[in-house]
């Protein structure tokens, strides 16, 4: 099975480029699913199919839709979870119908849409999976947040269990409800089911993360981020997609605009470096329907198949070296003869490289563990940059 993953700020077009991609998929003969979780029903609106619903629909041939509804997938796979959690809250005297809501705490509802993908790679139904990630800069946490609860979730059932066991004694004191058998038993499939789609996930030879854009700094800025987060958790990220850029205009003020756009698709091509980068222009109407979605396929593919992978690798590797210093590695566009300079600006690397063509300036999000660091030292080695941050 193939799993194909956009992500990138709000309208920026990843859900047109689901929708594409998947009609590419389905067309080249792979039987595809995509799948969103976004409560607007954008597949619905895409595809101009209003049946498009929480169950699997036929758009065409070897392609189907889902708009995923977590808290049903929850309720109806989960619910004697979702109900103790509630119960917890009920006891501490907090109103039933809020304490639900409390219950579906953050992130759990796109945790359960990711969920969706290891049911359907179980089921063996289709060859292809596109995956419509939530607008959210923090989509990446959690694709990483199965293998977090996973690891966690196994060593806090067994206390679960004590905890079940002598609840009579402790009941009385915290006032809080024993789990029962049921509930521990969903706590343990639960957790299966997240080693699995962890597994998914981090396989790079079936999974990849697809970054999407607008030529604008917003949404590069946000789309760096994202590559620098899939790097920290192992996710393989093989293609970056600006869309909505401007043709040239004899106006002034549109030919500016234009210009503007097409000094930010260079940025993107250097700050995604080595990724391959697909351009697709400002559509002069709304980008909707099956026909009109395939023909955007056409462009950002022309005749690949879409389920290759188009890029392995790691633009950023990090390694940790004794818990007091932390070497990131980054693949970059120029060679050991260019003029560059290296500066720290809290949580940014700013790399500076003087071109014929100019100075490129590439801003590199850092993780939050150099937080306490400094940057001790830079080298360039074989199209690499090597930074060294020290406590």
């Amino acid at each position: 099975m193939r799993l194909i993953i956009y992500t990138g700020k709000g309208g920026t077009g990843k859900t047109v480029t689901s929708c594409a991609t998947a009609i590419k998929l389905a067309e080249h003969g792979h039987r595809t699913l995509v799948l969103s979780a976004d409560p607007a029903h954008t597949l619905a609106d895409a595809f101009m199919m209003p049946g498009v619903g929480n169950e699997p629909h036929q758009v065409a041939k070897n392609l189907y839709a889902q708009q995923i509804d977590p808290v049903t997938e929850m309720s109806k796979q989960y619910s004697s979870i979702l109900a103790y959690m509630a119960s917890v809250f009920s006891a501490k005297g907090i109103d039933e119908t809020l304490a639900y809501e409390i219950a579906m705490l953050p992130g759990m509802t796109q945790l359960f849409s990711l969920l969706k993908i290891e049911e359907v790679s179980h089921t063996g139904a289709y060859d292809a999976i596109v995956l419509d990630m939530p607008a959210s800069g923090e989509a990446l946490r959690y694709l990483y947040f199965p293998k977090l609860v996973g690891s966690l979730g196994r060593k806090l059932s067994g206390l679960a269990g004590l905890f079940s066991g002598f609840a009579k004694i402790f009941q009385p004191l915290a006032n809080i409800p024993a789990p029962s058998k049921d509930v521990i038993k969903s706590e343990l499939d639960l957790i299966d089911r997240l080693d699995v789609l962890a597994e998914i996930i981090r396989d790079n030879d079936t999974t990849s993360l697809r970054l999407v854009a607008n030529p604008d700094t917003f949404s590069i800025e946000n789309a760096k981020r994202a590559l620098m987060s899939a790097s920290l958790y192992g996710i393989n990220v093989d293609m970056a997609v600006v869309n909505k850029i401007m043709a040239g205009s004899t106006d002034a003020y549109y030919e500016r605009w234009a210009e503007f756009q097409r000094g930010k698709v260079d940025e993107a091509k250097a700050n995604f470096y080595p990724l391959p980068v697909k351009e697709t222009e400002l559509y002069a109407t709304e980008l909707r329907g099956v026909e009109m979605l395939s023909a955007h396929g056409d462009k950002l593919f022309g005749s690949q198949d879409p389920a290759q992978v188009f890029y392995r690798g790691q633009p950023y590797l990090f390694e940790n070296e004794g818990g007091t210093s932390i070497r990131m590695s980054v693949q970059v566009p120029f060679s050991a003869k260019d003029d560059f300079t290296v500066e720290r600006y809290g949580d940014r690397l700013t790399v500076g490289v003087k071109t014929a063509a100019g100075r490129i300036v590439n801003i590199i999000p850092l993780p939050v563990a150099t937080a306490g660091m400094r940057l001790a030292k830079a080298k360039l080695e074989d199209r690499r940059l090597n930074v060294l941050f020290e406590r």
